[in-house]
C-alpha cells in the first residue's frame, strides 16, 4: 500500500514560506533599514544618566520591538512606519530601564548631583567627604542631606516569602478581627440599649449634646430651662449611662 505524502508535503512547504516570511522579505528589509534608528535611541537612551543598563541589552529590547512593529504595521508609508517604530522601541527601550533600575527620573537626577559633588568634594580633600562638609558645599543642612539621599535611592523589590516575619509591624493587618468586630457590635447594641431606657428628657440631652454638638446654653434655649439645669440633666443622664453600661463601655 503506498500513501500519498503530497498533502504532508504542500503543508510542510507552506508552514516553512510563512515562518520565513515572519523574518524575511519586507520584514527583515525593514528591520535593516531602521537597525540604525534602534543603536541611535540605545545611544541616547544609555546617556540620560541611568548606569547600570549595557548597551547591548538595550540594542536587543529596540530589535524585539522593531520586529514586532515590522510583522504588524501595515501602513502604506514609510513616514507612518518610522514614527510608529520609534514611539514603539524608545518604549520598549525605557520598560527596560524601569525594570531593572526602579528609580523615578527626580530620584535619578538626585543621585547623581550627590555623586558629582562627593566626587568634588573627594578630589579636593583627599578623602570621603563627612555629612556636614558635603552639606556645606550643597548650600543645605544635614537634614536636607539625609533626606536627598534617602529619596535617590532605587527602590527594592524582595519576594514576600523571604522578608516576611509575624513580628515584623510593617506586614501587620490593621483590619479589625472577627474577635473585635463582633465585640465592638455588641458594644454599640448596649449603647442604643442604655440610650433608649433613658427618660424621654435625658435622652433629648444627650442628642442635643453629643449628636447635635449644642453647648449647654443653646439648650437651655432650645428646652427653655436655665443653664445650670440643663447641667444638672446631663449629669443625671450620664450617671445613668454609666449604670447601664458598667464593664461594657466606659462612659466619660
Amino acid at each position: 500500500m503506498k500513501l500519498d505524502h503530497s498533502p504532508f508535503a504542500r503543508s510542510n512547504m507552506s508552514s516553512g514560506r510563512r515562518i520565513a516570511g515572519a523574518y524575511g522579505g519586507d520584514v527583515a528589509d525593514r528591520v535593516r533599514r531602521f537597525l540604525p534608528m534602534v543603536r541611535r535611541l540605545a545611544w541616547h537612551v544609555n546617556g540620560t544618566g541611568r548606569p547600570g543598563i549595557e548597551l547591548e541589552d538595550l540594542v536587543q529590547a529596540g530589535l524585539v520591538a522593531l520586529t514586532e512593529c515590522a510583522q504588524k504595521h501595515a501602513g502604506p508609508t514609510e513616514d507612518g512606519f518610522a514614527a510608529y517604530a520609534k514611539m514603539r522601541v524608545r518604549g520598549a527601550m525605557v520598560d527596560l530601564i524601569r525594570r531593572t533600575i526602579p528609580m523615578s527620573r527626580g530620584a535619578s537626577e538626585r543621585s547623581r548631583t550627590l555623586r558629582e559633588k562627593e566626587a568634588e568634594m573627594r578630589g579636593k580633600l583627599g578623602r570621603e567627604p563627612l555629612a556636614h562638609e558635603l552639606a556645606a558645599a550643597m548650600g543645605i543642612d544635614e537634614a536636607h542631606l539625609a533626606l536627598l539621599r534617602d529619596t535617590s535611592q532605587p527602590l527594592r523589590f524582595d519576594s514576600i516569602d523571604e522578608v516576611y516575619s509575624d513580628q515584623d509591624s510593617a506586614f501587620a493587618d490593621q483590619t479589625p478581627d472577627s474577635l473585635t468586630l463582633l465585640q465592638d457590635e455588641e458594644t454599640r447594641g448596649a449603647v442604643i440599649q442604655a440610650i433608649s431606657d433613658l427618660p424621654e428628657r435625658l435622652r433629648l440631652i444627650v442628642s442635643l449634646y453629643f449628636v447635635e454638638e449644642l453647648n449647654l446654653a443653646e439648650i437651655a434655649q432650645v428646652l427653655q430651662v436655665s443653664i445650670p439645669r440643663v447641667h444638672q440633666l446631663k449629669a443625671q443622664a450620664l450617671a445613668k449611662l454609666r449604670e447601664a453600661l458598667e464593664g461594657v463601655a466606659d462612659v466619660i
